[in-house]
């Protein structure tokens, strides 16, 4: 299984088309999206090309390779209009006997850590910063950062998880990390 993963795509259709090429070019098999999908929220400026209506037509054709969890910017009235089930809180899913627990960040992250078993990896966006780190009881915490509006000089960028690594790369597909797990 090739996962890609992506987290607040805020609306920008130019970005999230970048991340659908990403994802072609990767052949994963299933999309991740942490959450943030439609709206830029407040505290964010519009990211380049926002066009919300755009995006639901770029990734409704791939609804059944859409896993997605809520983001802080998600509603009820997104749900209305993306053919993909975007309200769950979190998801979890395993990965070579090693249980990822996916969710958006504003809720769950380091400060407030869901329950965790030893060796359980977090995977959070909500940031905009890409991150590996472990903490915890041998856990790992996966931050992809953010595909249209990356903070604190980080790219814009995704990840790709396989059997036993992860990998962070930009949207054109240079690797800039490596973690295994």
């Amino acid at each position: 299984m090739r996962l890609f993963v992506i987290s607040d795509i805020h609306g920008s259709a130019l970005y999230c088309q970048k991340a659908l090429d990403a994802f072609n070019r990767e052949k994963a098999d299933r999309i991740i999206i942490l959450g943030d999908i439609l709206y830029h929220g407040p505290r964010n400026d519009l990211p380049e090309k926002y066009a919300p209506k755009e995006v639901i037509s770029l990734l409704s054709p791939l609804r059944d390779k859409i896993f997605c969890v809520r983001g802080n910017c998600d509603t009820e009235v997104d749900q209305m209009v993306l053919p993909f089930p975007v309200l769950a809180d979190y998801a979890v899913f395993n990965i070579s006997n090693r249980l990822f627990y996916a969710t958006h960040g504003h809720s769950f992250n380091m400060s407030s850590p869901p329950p965790l078993c030893k060796g359980d990896i977090l995977l959070h966006g909500h940031t905009h910063i890409p991150a590996w780190k472990a903490f915890g009881n041998s856990n790992m915490y996966f931050n992809p950062g953010s595909v249209s509006i990356p903070k604190e000089d980080s790219p814009h960028s995704y990840m790709i998880i396989t059997e036993n690594t992860a990998e962070w790369k930009t949207l054109d597909g240079k690797i800039y990390h490596t973690e295994l797990f």
